[in-house]
């Protein structure tokens, strides 16, 4: 685990559901939970990035429950959700079928992008039960929802975790809280449909893929922040900036206590492909719009994984 980095750490949202929260949430401190029903632990959600962090979630999963959890379901496919996988071999791993599909075919390569990071011996574990549009499990009792959120919003395969008895919303990266969002992958069109989507569920608790867990407003502040976006995009198209100029002109504007302001030149692009008529989830170019983002930094991004 690198210096500086706070440690995560559970705390319960309501009876029997934990969140597992990763201070201060920017790149690849992300957040998991836990829903402990009769009989100990029966589902988590998301694992984390390093080998380091994924054993002191487990550790943390032990302590609370006292058994390791049946079940394992990733939201979506990226590392910081993923690698820690392979640390919780009692558990099914569940996800989307994109999902599956998706962390199959990048492997690796996040552990790429900061090789300064120590991410220890992980690997990817694929799930072992995936679904199309939604999903029930059962953790002793407690009912836990599986939705599908396409066809894209953060990525392609993003899945929701709701516990429509506690009304816990476990979001993955289709909601960042205090950090700024990210959809390259996925749709900024996509995105503002999930929130809204998500907003009917009427949650009392959102538990978002990075940064502090809140209440139902973190889902209009990410969507102010995508309609800018969908506002910027228009402006920029009209004028013929692209993304990277548009970003160094516009700034983070309102958003600017947001961490990782960088993204906004990635989320531009996918908003000028839209903007373009390209489909939700079309691919773009990812590493080269990841190094638009190193340069618009001024360096890496940091990365305290």
């Amino acid at each position: 685990m690198s210096a500086g980095a706070p440690a995560g750490g559970l705390a319960e949202v309501a009876d029997g559901v934990y969140a597992f929260v990763q201070p201060d949430g920017g790149w690849c401190l992300n957040n998991a939970g836990l829903v402990v029903g009769e009989g100990g632990a029966g589902v988590l959600v998301d694992t984390a990035a390093t080998e380091a962090r994924a054993r002191r979630l487990r550790a943390a999963v032990l302590r609370r429950a006292g058994t390791a959890p049946r079940m394992l379901v990733n939201t979506h496919f990226h590392g910081d959700h993923t690698f820690g996988n392979r640390f919780f071999p009692e558990a099914v791993v569940v996800a989307h079928e994109g999902t599956r599909r998706d962390m199959a075919a990048a492997g690796l390569h996040l552990t790429s992008l900061w090789p300064q990071v120590c991410w220890g011996d992980v690997e990817v574990v694929l799930p072992e039960v995936t679904f199309r549009d939604a999903l029930t499990l059962y953790a002793g009792g407690v009912r836990v929802e599986l939705l599908h959120m396409g066809p894209a919003a953060h990525t392609t395969g993003d899945a929701v975790v709701w516990l429509p008895e506690q009304r816990v919303l476990f979001t993955g990266d289709l909601v960042m809280s205090g950090v700024t969002p990210f959809c390259v992958m996925g749709s900024v069109s996509g995105s503002l449909d999930a929130l809204e989507r998500l907003r009917a569920l009427d949650p009392l608790v959102v538990v978002p893929g990075h940064g502090p867990v809140g209440g139902p407003q973190i889902l209009e502040a990410d969507a102010a922040y995508l309609r800018r976006l969908q506002e910027l995009a228009r402006r920029g198209v009209a004028r013929g900036q692209s993304p990277l100029e548009l970003a160094r002109a516009a700034g983070p504007g309102p958003f600017a206590g947001l961490l990782d302001a960088e993204r906004l030149v990635a989320n531009l692009h996918r908003a000028y492909a839209e903007e373009h008529g390209a489909a939700p989830g079309e691919p773009l170019d990812v590493p080269a719009l990841f190094r638009e983002m190193t340069v618009y930094h001024g360096g890496l991004p940091a990365c305290r994984a």
